[in-house]
């Protein structure tokens, strides 16, 4: 069961990446890219990798895919001009798809199994202990500190886009909650006693 699962896998990143490419719609090309990240999913979920294949559903299926079909839903795609575009550059492409094939060839040409591959990865990993909670342990207590930078980067990061994005407009009016809220009300209106028949001025 394992081995056809594998195979049915393995035939559903290939086809879904193929169709991805060579689809011309562009919302059939997202859906085809959701395929081969959830066949991805499954193939890492048959080497033991469970951790892995959840962030892959999580982030790329339910983040990243579904944005892109958003965006591409929602633009105004000129299929016409997409594929006038498409066939110009198409000899580029196919030189670029040989020469990445040919170094497919040559690296899969070269590729030997080692024996001590399985004992290898064997003293890695504790069948024991989960794929989860095994990862949870490395990165939480060997690299704890580490992680806590890498965090403290990001932060720092993001704290400067918004800095750098920061632009404050003259001619806009914008709201000052802590003004409206210390006014005073004998100050902030104006009562007019108007007699009948006279109006405002």
């Amino acid at each position: 069961m394992s081995v056809f699962a594998f195979y049915l896998f393995a035939i559903s990143v290939i086809a879904g990446g193929l169709f991805t490419v060579v689809s011309r719609n562009p919302v059939h090309s997202v859906l085809w890219l959701i395929l081969a990240f959830l066949s991805a999913a499954g193939l890492f979920v048959l080497l033991g990798a469970e951790f892995v294949a959840m962030l892959l559903i999580i982030v790329y299926v339910g983040a990243v895919a579904v944005l892109f079909l958003f965006v591409v839903m929602m633009l105004d795609v000129d299929f016409a001009e997409l594929k006038a575009e498409m066939a110009k550059y198409m000899p580029l492409a196919l030189l670029i798809g040989l020469v990445i094939l040919m170094q497919f060839v040559m690296a899969f040409g070269a590729w030997e199994s080692n024996a001590a591959a399985e004992g290898l990865r064997a003293q890695v990993t504790d069948t024991a202990v989960a794929n989860t909670n095994a990862l949870g342990m490395v990165l939480y207590d060997d690299y704890f500190l580490l992680f806590q930078l890498s965090g403290l980067i990001l932060l720092v990061a993001m704290i400067g886009a918004i800095v750098l994005t920061l632009r404050h407009r003259g001619d806009v009016k914008r709201q000052d909650v802590v003004a409206q809220m210390m006014r005073d009300p004998s100050k902030a209106m104006n009562l007019h006693d108007v007699k009948p028949g006279q109006g405002l001025r």
